[in-house]
């Protein structure tokens, strides 16, 4: 079973009576396991693209089905249901929460879905220790760099053991050592765990780690490589 498939997808926005056509037809499907980046200037739809497939936004035409799910038949609640349990997001902002510690950020997900005391604090600390964080799981975002706070974005995204992980720009922010060590991080941990992770990215490097390269121009697929 596809984790994600999209049947001509679009997405138009209304901007000051104009209407802006993000997506135009996309159809695209992902299987377990794959490394996949979505590249493309700005204005492609990359991003849009991401929201849509994340259930964080709906598309105006078209269908997105999810671990075999149908989004478009489904409520605002039963899609949060879904997103909280087959989707993990990793944001080029990081979006940690800064009066919660390391640990607190990454235990989140498990303590929204009910996940036993013990287990929670089991998954969360190796989760940390398995991005490189041993031992500052007591530390605030406010005293950590941006890349090891990115490090424990990747270990909030993963914690709860999602079939996808969608990560907008992930490297926005990084230098490009750092950029490496993190594509390096999630490459190794979707071998691993075989998690379907989707990049949003106009970062070369980025491009060049992904094992399927699909290049969006003007809200349409213009190319698509597997390597």
């Amino acid at each position: 079973m596809k984790v994600v498939e999209t049947n001509n997808l679009e997405k138009t926005y209304q901007l000051n009576n104009l209407a802006v056509h993000a997506l135009r037809g996309i159809s695209l499907s992902f299987s377990p396991g794959e490394f996949a980046a979505v590249a493309g200037p700005s204005g492609s739809g990359k991003t849009t693209f991401l929201h849509l497939v994340g259930c964080l936004d709906v598309p105006t035409a078209g269908t997105v089905s999810v671990s075999g799910n149908d989004t478009a038949v489904m409520t605002k609640k039963e899609l949060a249901v879904l997103r909280r349990k087959t989707t993990g997001f990793i944001f080029q902002a990081y979006n940690l929460i800064p009066v919660l510690t390391a640990f607190e950020n990454v235990s989140m997900p498990l303590v929204l879905l009910g996940v036993p005391a013990d287990e929670v604090r089991e998954r969360s600390e190796q989760l940390l220790a398995d991005v490189g964080l041993a031992g500052m799981g007591n530390r605030r975002p406010k005293e950590m760099s941006g890349g090891q706070q990115q490090r424990v974005a990747i270990a909030r995204a993963l914690v709860k053991k999602p079939a996808i992980v969608l990560a907008d720009e992930p490297t926005a922010n990084l230098d490009s050592v750092t950029s490496r060590e993190i594509l390096e991080l999630m490459l190794d941990l979707n071998e691993r765990e075989k998690t379907t992770f989707i990049f949003s990215t106009h970062d070369k490097l980025v491009m060049d780690f992904a094992r399927r390269l699909i290049t969006l121009r003007d809200g349409r697929v213009e190319d698509e490589v597997y390597r």
